[in-house]
């Protein structure tokens, strides 16, 4: 019997290693979600049930829903949560608060008027709450001022601008690759405005997927 050792057929060639079976498995996983994602989405394309940015893009839509499925959100929820604005998709400042709040954290509104928006918010466990304050004269020096939206609603806006901040600065881990709100974003010439005002916010619970609490609202 021969002591020779057996060698690659090249000097250093080495084989790729196979992937683990766990990544193999999740890779797998995605993809069979993502066809799923898919059809649902061919239905939901044409209808009144996604937002105007999404309506007639079933690529769009099943990359939503896939996005919001790594945030642990519902496929209708995400829908009425979620703009792709510019090729990024990103909430709405309230279903961000939503979503921070679903995982355990505080945001409240403090103060709001059309010059200001004062809001604070702290971690799950954490006695320390943090504050961020967004002015109109703010504002004004980004030249957020001259866009439509903000001469049309100045409140609202300056309030998702102060949500987008407190939920990046209290729980960016929450957000994961959707750190910024739908309002924070630029549709861009001849896009779609950003909507700001929604009939039925989505609620912590639509969210999380979970039934109400008796006499809750």
């Amino acid at each position: 019997m021969s002591s020779e050792l057996a060698l690659p057929d090249e000097p250093g060639e080495v084989a790729p290693a196979a992937p683990p079976a766990e990544m193999t498995s999740e890779l797998i996983l995605w993809a069979q979600e993502a066809r799923q994602a898919a059809g649902i989405a061919t239905s939901l394309a044409k209808t009144s049930f996604v937002p105007a940015s999404l309506r007639g893009k079933p690529e769009d839509i099943t990359a939503a829903i896939l996005a919001g499925a790594e945030l642990g959100m519902r496929p209708m929820a995400t829908l009425r949560s979620m703009d792709v604005i510019q090729g990024t998709p990103a909430l709405r400042a309230h279903a961000m608060r939503g979503l921070v709040q679903s995982r355990g954290h505080e945001v409240e509104l403090v103060d709001s008027s059309a010059e200001h928006c004062v809001m604070r918010g702290r971690r799950a466990g954490s006695e320390t709450w943090q504050t961020v304050t967004w002015t109109i004269e703010r504002a004004a020096q980004m030249k957020l001022t001259e866009k439509p939206e903000w001469k049309k609603q100045p409140q609202t806006m300056l309030v998702a601008r102060a949500t987008g901040e407190i939920c990046r600065l209290i729980a960016s881990d929450v957000l994961h690759a959707m750190p910024y709100a739908a309002e924070e974003l630029d549709p861009g010439p001849g896009g779609r405005p950003v909507t700001t005002t929604v009939a039925e916010p989505v609620t912590v619970d639509e969210i999380t997927g979970q039934a109400p609490e008796d006499g809750a609202r």
